[in-house]
């Protein structure tokens, strides 16, 4: 019977991991400041664009991604 408790230990330590995870993939996430951020890039170029990349990978890092 030791030997259920040991399986039942190993079972708690999954959805720990399984948490901190982004739900999300990265092309799909944050697409407001990604539309914008975006367009800027197309009209302005991305020098002149960094307020809005800065917001974005922002909003990226809140949603769990490391950029």
């Amino acid at each position: 019977m030791s030997g259920v408790k040991s399986k039942s230990d190993g079972a708690n330590s999954a959805p720990a991991l399984a948490e901190q995870k982004p739900k999300l993939k990265p092309c799909c996430a944050c697409p407001e400041t990604k539309k914008l951020r975006d367009a800027c890039i197309i009209e302005r170029g991305e020098e002149n664009c960094r307020d809005l990349i800065e917001k974005h990978k922002q909003c990226m890092r809140d949603l769990g991604f490391k950029i």
